[in-house]
């Protein structure tokens, strides 16, 4: 996403849904910040309320968490419940992890985890479907930190899948997104999540901390690329137009072939 030119007024707000104290929207909302959006945090699971409506908020973001999206809590019930509210107004949306899956089952899928126990925690290859191809060029290796899936709701189109975990992005309409995996973590964000996690490294399938941080050498640039591309086409798709550095002119040209995809 282009930097933000602080002569510039803001260009929105956009709600950030976190679900622990201590969450960060980490590299989301640093690429969202430097793009000029202004980041309106809520934590629901410590009583924040949901806005009634997204008028004046350019769109949403909701973030994962440890918990599941099928747990009895009041607030995983009003918050799946709400995400009416960018649907009904078409503002952009994006589900991560447990947000996509909160969005799947708004949508009437399911979530749950494999018959066999397999998790996804460490770094997992993904294909783009023809779909997602046509949107954007997507890395070959994600990052991914879960025990549960979904269905692909009716309606919805995939844009990536796995060999574990077969969905792992799609589109609903033209602006609601879910990814399962995580593009967001800083540096320090994942060294966290590999201490406060080592636990979770003992379940099938998941890969010890040490492969976590040897794969973020590996594979950490091209996810960040991506995700930077991926919330310029989510949140500034069809947005105010700007002036194109000459070394830009080719991403421009993408961003317009993909812009006639969508429209």
């Amino acid at each position: 996403m282009h930097p933000h030119d602080p002569h510039r007024p803001s260009r929105g707000k956009i709600l950030i849904v976190l679900h622990q104290e201590r969450s960060s929207p980490g590299r989301v909302g640093q690429l969202l910040t430097q793009a000029g959006f202004h980041l309106d945090i809520r934590r629901p699971p410590l009583g924040d309320p949901l806005p009634e409506t997204l008028h004046e908020h350019r769109g949403a973001v909701v973030f994962g968490g440890p918990m599941s999206a099928n747990d009895p809590e009041e607030y995983i019930r009003r918050e799946t419940e709400w995400l009416a509210v960018p649907l009904k107004e078409e503002k952009p949306f994006l589900g991560i992890c447990l947000g996509a899956q909160m969005l799947v089952n708004h949508l009437g899928g399911r979530v749950g985890p494999r018959e066999d126990g397999a998790v996804e925690i460490g770094w997992y290859p993904i294909h783009a479907t023809q779909e997602g191809k046509q949107m954007m060029d997507w890395p070959d290796m994600v990052y991914q930190f879960h025990r549960e899936g979904f269905s692909l709701p009716s309606g919805a189109t995939l844009l990536a899948g796995g060999q574990t975990y077969p969905n792992q992005a799609f589109r609903y309409g033209r602006k609601a997104y879910g990814i399962q995996f995580h593009a967001e973590l800083t540096r320090a964000m994942m060294h966290s999540w590999v201490v406060r996690g080592a636990s979770r490294f003992e379940l099938p399938g998941a890969q010890q901390g040490r492969e976590h941080l040897n794969g973020r050498f590996l594979w950490d640039i091209r996810l960040r690329r991506w995700l930077e591309e991926f919330l310029q086409h989510i949140f500034e798709h069809g947005s105010d137009a700007r002036v194109v550095p000459a070394a830009e002119a080719n991403e421009a040209i993408r961003y317009g072939r993909r812009d006639d995809v969508l429209s």
